[in-house]
């Protein structure tokens, strides 16, 4: 099976998960880290929302590629209004050539009532349902000029002067791709999107078991089949030139996935395998602070539901053996030696296109 690969840009480092601070980067660093990715022959680069905004960065590697397709992995959805996210990819979709696909989260709610200030107003599902119908038609109204009236309980869309619309682009509506774990979204991505970002929580089995029949269920209610559907995973990865340099890396991933694994939402996937208590002690230290004891939590025999574990030489087999049926696109997270050993990158990159 041929995989499309992406990877991501600002993607946070264990430091970061571990509660000490994250990098500040500039735009020199991202044009050529841009640049660099497109060079090493992958399909596309995402930027994730996690302290810095995820639409400008793209800009500037929206400036300096010509093929590479560019995606937010996600932004969320709603501290910004449907008509602010909008604009954004409207204009991303022009800026970039058409590259541009929109990937949509909702984060939890203390989140976005604390950290993002913005009201809670029901539950995510149905609220983004209507989220995703005001973006439709905004694009349609974009493109046709005409408007279609979307009236919900959380939004309503049913005006755009003239004046105030960009008009139509050179290219598609951008496509609109949105973040799941658990069956709602799985089954909304599937009706009303274009693609799933499956988050790297939920494992293997879980999706294979719970996800994708969710996303076929969606699609089949729009007359489309699972196939029709572009679902984006990123599996966690320990990886390293040794066997030791293996383990290693599997110590500090699972400060990664305990970072994840104590946010509640995601416990359906802890219980799936029957990891709810674990679930409950992590999301308890979490609230404690004490971000860098969770990883004490995750066993070697957990994580090897969630990640993909090999040396950089057996990587790209072990990926497109774990992956294989699961997903259309992959995302790699690649650490920082594997990442600067170009040869290698365009090996892996090369035998997942194969």
């Amino acid at each position: 099976m041929a995989f499309k690969v992406e990877t991501g840009l600002l993607n946070p480092e264990t430091a970061q998960y571990a509660g000490q601070g994250q990098a500040k980067p500039t735009i020199a660093d991202i044009a050529a880290a841009a640049r660099r990715i497109e060079a090493l022959g992958f399909d596309g680069v995402c930027t994730p929302e996690a302290g810095h905004d995820p639409f400008l960065p793209l800009m500037i590697a929206a400036e300096h590629t010509t093929t590479l397709r560019l995606g937010t992995n996600v932004a969320i959805a709603f501290p910004r209004s449907p008509m602010v996210t909008a604009q954004l990819a409207w204009d991303l979709q022009q800026l970039s050539g058409g590259r541009f696909a929109l990937g949509l989260g909702t984060q939890v709610k203390g989140h976005n009532e604390l950290r993002y200030a913005t009201p809670w107003t029901g539950g995510p599902g149905p609220r983004l349902r209507e989220y995703l119908q005001c973006l439709r038609a905004m694009f349609d109204g974009f493109t046709t000029g005409k408007v279609t009236t979307v009236e919900g309980r959380h939004y309503r869309f049913g005006l755009l002067p003239p004046f105030f619309n960009p008009g139509p682009i050179d290219y598609p509506p951008p496509p609109i791709h949105i973040a799941a774990v658990n069956t709602y979204m799985a089954k909304l991505g599937g009706e009303l999107c274009d693609g799933l970002r499956l988050h790297p929580i939920g494992t293997f089995a879980y999706t294979k078991a719970v996800v994708l029949p969710a996303i076929a269920a969606g699609a089949a209610k729009s007359g489309r089949a699972l196939a029709d559907v572009s679902v984006i995973g990123a599996p966690f990865l320990a990886t390293g030139k040794t066997e030791a340099d293996v383990a290693k890396a599997t110590q500090a991933l699972k400060q990664h996935v305990a970072f994840y694994a104590s946010t509640r939402t995601y416990h359906t996937v802890l219980a799936h395998h029957g990891w709810e208590e674990i679930g409950t002690r992590l999301h308890q230290l979490s609230r404690e602070g004490k971000w860098q004891e969770l990883p004490a939590l995750v066993t070697d025999d957990m994580l090897a539901e969630w990640a993909v574990i090999a040396t950089h030489d057996r990587l790209a087999a072990e990926v497109r053996t774990r992956c294989a049926g699961i997903f259309s696109t992959v995302l790699l997270d690649l650490p920082g030696d594997l990442a600067r050993d170009e040869e290698r990158v365009r090996d892996i990159v090369r035998a997942l296109h194969h």
